[in-house]
């Protein structure tokens, strides 16, 4: 077996990593053609990642020329303990306002957890009348683990 297969996650491994984070560096495309990378806490919506962004953001004016993204998930600190989830979609557009709140109440259930929807709600009303949602579609996904490797 190869090394890259015997890092490599399970489905369901790769389910339990991205419930069990809260935040990722989102790449979109400048429109030079460079990366664009920001951290964002991001929420999973039936399994799919989902984070929202003021609608004047540069990855918005990104994603609405350009809607690939790259989406990395990762942890540890030395290599023997890394292990990350990198995926790669399309970003989808969430317009419907009941939508772009349901986005922001998973991204703020990460951002503060513990604290009760109804403390989140006004929040996620008041800042959510300027963002907009996106829900990315997987066209690929990467994953390692290397605490397989000891």
């Amino acid at each position: 077996m190869n090394q890259r297969a015997r890092v490599a996650m399970s489905g369901d491994e790769v389910t339990a990593f991205l419930e069990g984070a809260r935040k990722l560096q989102l790449a979109t495309i400048n429109p030079d053609g460079t990366p664009h990378l920001v951290t964002m806490f991001y929420g999973l919506d039936e399994g799919r990642i989902a984070f929202w962004s003021y609608a004047k953001a540069q990855k918005v004016r990104n994603l609405e020329r350009d809607p690939r993204v790259s989406c990395l998930v990762e942890t540890g600190e030395d290599y023997n303990e890394l292990r990350g989830v990198l995926l790669y979609g399309e970003a989808k557009r969430v317009d419907e306002p009941e939508q772009v709140l349901a986005v922001g109440l998973l991204v703020a259930r990460r951002m503060t957890p513990g604290v009760a929807d109804d403390l989140l709600l006004p929040y996620v009303e008041q800042t959510g009348r300027k963002r907009v949602a996106y829900v990315v579609e997987r066209t690929k996904v990467v994953s390692w683990d290397h605490r397989r490797l000891t």
